[in-house]
């Protein structure tokens, strides 16, 4: 049976074969993991649906249409017998599992060398020639810096890379963004935890995060601020009645925001199940695009990387998205003494076209207010 690239969404057209998990030749077995393929929206796995023989016609770092044939599974196949080649370059002999994009290179290189080579032996029985650079050198070409070799890798961005680099552009280019800061003093949400955490995890098998309190936060304070989570299209503010909020998840090949749905309705420990598993599948190449579409706001936790403030860029055509970040002790005023307390610098840009600047300011005092005083948002189930 054919392998074709699936459809996966339809605005995707294309995809990477990123990498094959077994080699032309070797036997399969049914349901097991054959590629790693890129679109620039996810990263997915395709299974082997029966069980043979794998030919694989499409090597690694090539770029196909969707529905394109990338390789067969002859179920009555026999195994082929792995043998040295006898052809190709020294590199390529060597090392069996060098990318593509190597081997072009060391190819490439080769050529060079020769080039370079027969260039010499022209230049000793030409008169009138006594530079033993090559041609493109003495027609005004820098020429690499001694010692220059191995120094830089370059390599064709991912199209999951590319997409990214696509959005973040348009984000600066098509949106009015500006950024608002506050900081929360998150001691008693902590206390809260502490209290309650291991009842909640042997409660729902899943530890008790912040993700859960700033969810439910954000949620109540986009219900007083509807424009954070309208979005404009055309010369119209639409005004979204419903809460699906993007939670960014950095996965191995980029940021991605997987959706909760309906997040108002959500219990905490939904919260915390939904974002292991969106976790766990980002990880193994299981997510759907269907995981990342839509979203009315978004909200990005810097913090786990160590981050102690930054500027969170907009996912449009959202027009909001909180950054929280890393919980540091620091000296502040309380009652007019000075305390120790544990505090969180929060971040929200925002899209200034539809969102005022009081409501933004305005919307994160809310949000400071929820956190603050958590138990508001009473732990549930």
């Amino acid at each position: 049976m054919e392998i074709r690239i699936p459809e996966v969404g339809e605005s995707v057209v294309e995809a990477l074969v990123a990498k094959w998990h077994r080699k032309d030749g070797e036997r399969v077995i049914k349901d097991e993991p054959l590629c790693e393929i890129e679109t620039d929206k996810i990263t997915m796995e395709l299974n082997a649906e029966v069980a043979g023989v794998l030919s694989v016609r499409v090597t690694e770092g090539t770029t196909v249409k969707i529905g394109d044939v990338i390789g067969k599974i002859d179920e009555q196949g026999t195994p082929k017998v792995a043998m040295v080649p006898s052809t190709g370059t020294p590199l390529e002999r060597s090392s069996p599992h060098i990318s593509p994009t190597e081997r072009r290179a060391a190819r490439e290189k080769q050529v060079k060398v020769e080039e370079k080579v027969e260039e010499k032996q022209e230049s000793l029985f030409s008169p009138g020639v006594r530079s033993e650079e090559p041609v493109a050198y003495r027609a005004g070409a820098v020429p690499p810096r001694a010692g220059d070799e191995g120094r830089i890798t370059r390599q064709p961005m991912t199209p999951i890379r590319r997409r990214i680099a696509e959005r973040l552009l348009a984000a600066r280019q098509q949106t009015a963004m500006l950024t608002t800061f506050s900081e929360a003093d998150m001691g008693r949400l902590m206390e809260l935890r502490k209290k309650h955490g291991v009842d909640f995890l042997a409660r729902h098998g899943v530890k008790l995060g912040f993700m859960p309190f700033f969810v439910r936060a954000c949620v109540e304070a986009l219900r007083e601020f509807p424009a954070v989570n309208a979005r404009i299209d055309g010369d119209d503010i639409v005004y979204q009645h419903f809460y699906d909020i993007g939670i960014a998840v950095s996965g191995e090949k980029g940021l991605v925001v997987p959706v909760l749905r309906n997040a108002d309705r959500l219990h905490f420990f939904e919260i915390e199940k939904s974002i292991e598993d969106f976790v766990e599948r980002i990880r193994s190449n299981k997510l759907a695009i269907s995981d990342l579409e839509g979203g009315t706001f978004t909200v990005t936790n810097g913090g786990v990387f160590g981050s102690l403030l930054s500027t969170p860029i907009l996912n449009p055509p959202q027009s909001g998205v909180l950054g929280m970040h890393a919980v540091q002790e620091r000296p502040v005023a309380r009652k007019g003494k000075v305390v120790i307390r544990p505090m969180m610098y929060l971040a929200l840009s925002y899209d200034h076209r539809i969102i005022d600047g009081r409501e933004a300011v305005q919307f994160l005092k809310k949000v400071k207010e929820y956190i603050e005083e958590p138990e508001e948002m009473l732990l549930e189930g």
